[in-house]
């Protein structure tokens, strides 16, 4: 397995890899990542934006796997958001989500001083993922926010 910057074909794996992931524990309703606008272009909507980025997790047939973003919390100078982590079911459990995550925090590093996300309480594999990495649960939701269903939230100082 490898990461890699996305590219656009790797738009319509990563959209069916984040489908299935929300489908799989019932988040495939609105104010979710399921019902983004540009999850069909990942791609092209990282590139369009300052200092942002997304990555693909592939394995030795560069075959998509699992992904992450960084991109800026428009409502907050200084902080990134992390975005968009899943990972396909047959790639689960082989540490690919901590290199994603590695790999997005130190891009961050260079151009935000604070990482921001949202998630579920249902997600536990997840949320003591970011713990691990740091990061601090919030009380609320940052201003802007804009995943509406999201009940978790997290901020971690880079």
């Amino acid at each position: 397995m490898r990461i890699r910057e996305m590219e656009e074909r790797d738009n319509k794996p990563m959209e069916q890899i984040i489908k299935r992931s929300l489908e799989s524990v019932g988040l495939d309703i609105p104010g979710t990542a399921y019902f983004d606008p540009q999850l069909r272009n990942l791609a092209q909507f990282y590139k369009q934006q300052p200092y942002a980025k997304y990555w693909v997790a592939v394995n030795e047939q560069d075959e998509v796997v699992g992904g992450v973003g960084i991109a800026p919390f428009p409502e907050e100078k200084g902080v990134c958001e992390l975005q968009k982590l899943y990972i396909a079911p047959a790639a689960q459990g082989m540490g690919l989500s901590k290199e994603l995550m590695k790999t997005a925090l130190d891009f961050a590093r260079k151009y935000y001083t604070h990482c921001y996300l949202e998630t579920m309480e249902i997600l536990q594999a997840a949320n003591s993922l970011y713990v691990q990495f740091g990061f601090q649960r919030l009380e609320t939701a940052l201003d802007g926010s804009t995943h509406h269903t999201m009940d978790t939230w997290f901020l971690k100082e880079l």
